[in-house]
């Protein structure tokens, strides 16, 4: 039997399986499509995961240049530029880099790690039984396994064969037009900003709000740029195309901006998606199914919260399933996966929800910029919004243990990276006086000079206890890592 199905090789699932397999757990990820996709979705990653693959040893594998992720200068909330350059705890990192790649370099640290990943097996049906669940395979014999696990997107079939409800709301009136383009080199200065004779400057990489939509335009290193326009109440019809991007720019913009094909090598994005919806799963788990990413959530892409999400949903469920699997959780740590990741996923749909508000057209919104506007004069108001975008603000409980530090992701020290690169709990340990005793199979220990105090990680960074005198520690020990 395998110990856990995942259906979806996504960045979410087989992040997943990355997880599974560093705390010794066999999974097998099952993907509908032949081969991976060549369309274009997201452009990048946006905050805490940033830190997490670094942690992991995963980060510099997609960066340009050696060392550690730093601080991003700046990023946008609703089509506002948010300056962050003077926050001296600045927690949002970003990073450019396209899907298909994050999708490559996981599929490549699986196979490092002995996962196997059938393309072409698409989910039909699912059984659960008291210690497993059945998974029938279109095409190919029913697989048993003790979890299946849903990383299956936003029309997840996992989630709809376990019943799992999926509220929330859905609007017609939205429409956003994507494409890679040309435009003459003559309106791009050296900073990458675009200038549209009769309307200004359009910065590169942020959001930019009239009172008639909104426009983006992103000059992608080595790639053709791409555009993007959004707008109410102007459907399309048929296949998408330039003229009509075009003309969409227009009405937003006030000015004729000339569009012309890319010129570069492809795949080319050229899309209409029209409406939207925000949807959070009533349950992430029935019974032997749980689920990830969007299958457990969808959102708007305002702020590239996407991937941040479903990705640490990844790296909070492994650790504890696998746990599961190998018998040695105690009672309800499966559970806490959920009680710990759907309050971050409701905050997503709230603060993305917001930011569309604030994107809107009309004067009352213009009016609701100013007073916003005014808001982000303070350092307060950008702290508190690089948190919500970075998920840095997120502090679960943990039952008896105190702290400043508990319930929050670990404090950088030096070597801390190369020390959770494992996936093991870790103990942090400056005093030299502590250790874990009968959990030593399970809990590795670690000199921390840089401390004033002891901390217990869990897997996924999260701080489960803080002290210097060890009272509570075995307490923490057992309540996250079982009986030893």
């Amino acid at each position: 039997m395998i110990d856990v199905v995942i259906a979806g090789a996504g960045p979410n699932g087989l992040m997943l399986a990355c997880e599974l397999a560093l705390a010794g757990v066999r999974p097998l990820v099952l993907e509908r499509l032949p081969e991976p996709t060549t369309e274009q979705r997201a452009n990048g990653l946006v905050g805490q995961v940033i830190r997490m693959l670094d942690r992991r040893g995963l980060y510099e594998r997609l960066a340009d240049s050696p060392g550690p992720p730093q601080p991003a200068p700046g990023f946008t909330f609703g089509a506002f530029p948010l300056d962050l350059h003077d926050l001296p705890d600045n927690p949002l990192h970003t990073m450019l880099v396209p899907q298909r790649r994050i999708e490559q370099m996981l599929t490549e640290r699986a196979a490092e790690l002995g996962v196997e990943v059938r393309r072409g097996h698409e989910v039909l049906g699912l059984t659960q039984h008291r210690g497993s669940v059945t998974v029938e395979v279109a095409g190919a014999a029913p697989v048993e396994a003790s979890y299946l696990v849903g990383a299956d997107g936003g029309h997840s079939v996992v989630r709809k064969l376990a019943g799992i409800d999926f509220p929330g709301v859905t609007r017609d009136d939205t429409v956003s037009r994507t494409a890679h383009v040309s435009v003459p080199a003559t309106m791009v200065d050296a900073r990458g900003a675009l200038h549209v004779p009769g309307f200004g400057v359009v910065p590169p990489f942020l959001h930019t709000r009239t009172e008639h939509g909104m426009i983006a335009w992103a000059p992608m290193p080595g790639r053709d740029p791409l555009i993007s326009v959004g707008e109410r109440h102007q459907p399309g019809d048929g296949e998408m195309t330039l003229a009509e991007l075009r003309a969409a720019a227009a009405r937003v913009l006030g000015a004729d901006l000339p569009l012309a094909a890319p010129t570069g090598a492809g795949p080319h994005l050229l899309r209409r998606l029209q409406g939207g919806n925000t949807r959070l799963a009533s349950t992430y788990r029935a019974g032997r199914v749980l689920l990830l990413g969007d299958a457990a959530h969808v959102h708007s892409a305002l702020g590239g919260p996407g991937l941040n999400l479903g990705l640490q949903d990844a790296i909070n469920l492994g650790w504890k399933l696998a746990a599961e699997v190998r018998g040695h959780a105690p009672d309800g740590l499966l559970d806490t996966y959920e009680a710990e990741r759907r309050p971050v996923g409701e905050r997503v749909t709230m603060h993305t929800r917001a930011q569309s508000v604030l994107v809107g057209p009309g004067g009352e919104v213009t009016a609701l910029r100013q007073l916003f506007g005014e808001l982000l004069t303070s350092a307060d108001t950008r702290r508190h919004l690089a948190g919500l975008i970075a998920g840095a603000d997120i502090r679960y409980g943990m039952p008896g243990a105190t702290g400043p530090h508990v319930g929050r992701w670990a404090p950088d020290v030096p070597g801390l990276t190369a020390l959770t690169r494992t996936g093991r709990p870790l103990l942090l340990d400056p005093t030299g006086r502590l250790d874990v005793g009968r959990w030593a199979a399970r809990v590795d220990v670690a000199a921390a000079p840089g401390l004033d105090t002891a901390l217990l990680l869990r897997p996924d960074c999260y701080v489960a206890w803080e002290g210097s005198t060890g009272d509570g520690l075995e307490q923490a020990l057992a309540a996250w890592f079982g009986k030893p």
